[in-house]
This record gives C-alpha cells, structure tokens and sequence, in this order.
C-alpha cells in the first residue's frame, strides 16, 4: 500500500501491531465509514473481507478509492443468513466489524420494515455466525447516538440509559444494542467466549458521503452544481465529529478487546467534545465561512415533516477515563478537513486517494502530538 509524504504509517505503533497480517471480516465496508475504516486497516496491513451490498451511491467513496482490488470482497445482505454465516466461518477471522445498516433516519419512514429488518435481524445474524467459530474472536456492533430514549434533550446520554427511539431507525438501532446484550449474555458470556462490544457514535461527517438527506453531502452539492439548499430544522442540535475519531475508537477498543481483558467487552459512546456539540445552522455557516460558495441569502430554511429528536448529545466519559480515547479535531477543523476532501475531489480527483490517506496519516500524527495512548 503507498502511502503519503508524512509516511507515518512505517512507525511502529500499537494499532499496526494489533492488526498487521490479522484477517478482518468488516460488514459495510462498502459505505462511507466502511470505507474509511478498510482503507485504515489496509494501512495497517490488516487482510480485509468484506461483506456488503454494492455501493448505495454515485460516486461512492468505495469505487472512488478502488478498494476492491485490494481486498476480498464480497457482495451480499446480512439479511441473508446462510450466506453471511457461511463467509464468516470460512474468513475464520481474528476480528469482526459489523457497519452494514439501514443508517438514514428518514429513509426509515419509507422503508421502515427493510430498516428494522436490517438493523435488528441483520445483527443477530452476524452475532449467531460467530457461535460457529472455533477460534475467539474480537467482534465490535456499530449502532448509533440514536439508540437511546431520548426524553430530556439537554442531557447527555450515558451507556446505562435506557434504549428507545420514536422513528424506526431509532427504534430499530436501539433494538440491535439490546440484541448485542442478549447475545453477550446468552452466549458469550465465559472468560474463553468471542469478546463483543458495541459503539455507539455521533453525527460523522467527512470527505466521501453522498448519502441522500444528509447535511453536509447536500451542502456540496449546493456548492458544486450551484443549487438552492433546502436546510431542514436548522435549530437542532447534534454531536458532530470528524469520521475518523469514532473510527480510531473503534480500532483501540477492538486492540483492546484483544488482550482478553473483559472490561472492555460493553457499549461505549464515542462521541465528540461539548464544543463539536452544535446546531445544524451554526454548521451550515461554518461551511460556508470555510467555503464561500455558499449563499446563504438563496438559501431557505424548513421543520421537517418527519419527527426527529430536537437534541442529541453523547456522554464520553468512561471511554476517556477507561481507554484514554479522545477526539482530535475540533469542529473547525473538521469542517475543514471535510472541505478541502470534497474540493480537492471535484479538482483533482485522480488524487483523492492520495489525499485520504494522506488524512489519516494527518490525523494520526496529530493525535501522536496530543500523546493519545492509541497513537503512540
């Protein structure tokens, strides 16, 4: 794999030495944090499998960054159990990352019993394949910021409130945490059992979404093809975190997991810092103060016609005091970091490849400055 200019990656650092030369079987790895996190890993000298549907969007940061001749990959529906149990058992993987989901909130009207189908049924599925593995494996659920039952807006959620969820994608990604319990306890509950863990992070954004009904895809889009941006409820208030800060939580809780140390087999928020905790239109004029093309003038604002929580905020406490995770970016960086991605696609796009890793690298080194214990 090439790497950049800062070429931080032939360090020896403790996240390489996790996964070099370890197979990673990854569920939607064709998305937007997929596949960020596949070509992390494969930095890292990890062997990837991946199991998905096809890239849902045109351009997808999956094709655009020609991940498929790197890895396996694997074209497929968690939904469909024989097919994911049987690519599990035969990958015998060290580790499983399960992404793939149903992940757009408004969507979910729309589709509400594919969404809970997915969501729910698609987890237990993967979580049922692991029984069949002889060898133990460290195994992390991603779910969501929304899985909780958010009566009090202004409070942060810790990882002992309760689930709930009013929209089915809420409801349904609360389920696939209650699921990931039950199977925890039911099944893998020894000191020799598969270690599991579930991620619960907030609102990512970075170079490479196209995702439909998503704030910040829509906002380049407005930018490059000079359309009027409709922004729906520009008041609410969400945990904005660049894609790879819950991505590198990820990974740390999984080198964690790995060490066979129990502690680390729960749910964890990995949330951004207070200060990334703002609303949608302070986010639109931070984009468009970085990126000027923007008029906010043309621009108009509207309640959507579909409930959504009002205020979501995440409680990282016990990742910070329990793994010494901490985001590095703040939202002004992360604004930027996201900005000069979609730029330099649209400018250079045979180089956007470089450019991405060449972020991770970025990123990595910033967070070796800051002395995080992952980046060491």
């Amino acid at each position: 794999m090439p790497l950049g200019k800062n070429n931080t990656m032939n360090q020896t650092n403790l996240l390489k030495n996790t996964f070099s030369g370890k197979t990673i079987f990854i569920t939607g790895h064709t998305g937007f944090q997929g596949s960020w996190l596949t070509l992390w890993l494969e930095m890292l000298g990890a062997k990837i499998i991946g199991f998905s549907k096809p890239p849902l969007t045109n351009p997808s940061l999956f094709n655009i960054l020609n991940l498929e001749k790197s890895i396996k990959h694997i074209v497929g529906d968690v939904n469909d159990y024989r097919h994911i149990s049987k690519s599990i058992q035969k990958a015998n993987p060290d580790f499983v990352i399960h992404l793939a989901a149903q992940a757009l909130v408004r969507k979910s009207y729309e589709v509400p019993l594919d969404t809970f189908t997915t969501n729910i049924i698609g987890t237990a599925n993967v979580l049922h394949s692991l029984r069949a593995l002889k060898n133990n494996v460290s195994c992390v659920i991603m779910t969501s910021d929304k899985c909780y039952e958010n009566l009090d807006g202004a409070k942060p959620h810790k990882e002992s409130d309760p689930m709930g969820g009013d929209d089915p994608y809420s409801a349904s990604k609360g389920a696939a945490e209650l699921v990931t319990s039950s199977f925890k306890k039911s099944f893998f509950n020894n000191q020799h059992d598969h270690r599991i863990s579930s991620v619960r992070a907030g609102n990512v954004i970075g170079g490479g979404d196209w995702s439909d009904d998503r704030l910040i895809p829509d906002l380049v889009d407005s930018i490059i093809n000079n359309k009027k941006i409709v922004i729906r409820n520009p008041d609410h208030v969400r945990p904005w975190q660049f894609v790879l800060e819950s991505l590198s939580g990820l990974l740390w809780i999984l080198h964690k997991m790995s060490t066979n140390n129990k502690k680390y087999n729960q749910s964890w928020n990995l949330g951004p810092d207070k200060k990334n905790i703002i609303t949608v239109e302070q986010i639109v004029k931070k984009f468009s103060k970085e990126w000027k093309s923007i008029n906010l003038k043309n621009n108009t604002q509207q309640k959507s016609k579909f409930s959504e929580s009002n205020s979501l905020r995440l409680d990282s406490t016990k990742a910070k005091k329990l793994l010494n995770w901490k985001n590095v970016y703040d939202i002004d960086q992360t604004i930027f970091e996201t900005i000069n991605w979609y730029r330099s696609f649209h400018e250079k796009p045979s180089m956007i490849k470089e450019l991405s890793i060449q972020q991770i690298e970025t990123y990595m080194i910033n967070a070796n400055k800051k002395k995080f214990l992952w980046a060491q």
